[in-house]
């Protein structure tokens, strides 16, 4: 019997070439696939990326925080979901660390993230 081997680095590659280099602090707007009975709709979801986890690897993952109603939402959003239709990138934003979660207590202007320009 012979062995079949696949190759699941270069698939994730191949995933991963559609989306844009995003990393935290910058502003990201991710059209997700949403199903409401029978039918189908593209919702998006625009917001600040708070962290990005387990770069590189099939179980990777983001979290993007918005506000809106002065309600903040996150959501931790696998890369690789079948839900997923497109990533765009709105701005970049000059940050220092890998993980932003100090936003969270933050509130209007000191909640700002400069742009990288």
């Amino acid at each position: 019997m012979a062995a079949i081997n696949i190759n699941l680095s270069n698939a994730n590659k191949e995933l991963k070439k559609a989306f844009p280099n995003f990393s935290s602090g910058d502003t990201i707007n991710v059209h997700i696939k949403i199903q409401e009975g029978g039918k189908e709709r593209i919702q998006q979801f625009q917001g600040t990326v708070l962290q990005r986890k387990n770069v590189g690897s099939n179980g990777e993952t983001f979290t993007i925080r918005k506000i809106s109603d002065s309600i903040a939402v996150e959501k931790i959003i696998p890369i690789f979901s079948p839900s997923i239709d497109k990533i765009e990138l709105i701005r970049k934003g000059k940050v220092r660390r890998a993980r932003i979660f100090y936003l969270r207590d933050r509130k209007g202007k000191r909640a700002k993230i400069k742009e990288k320009i």
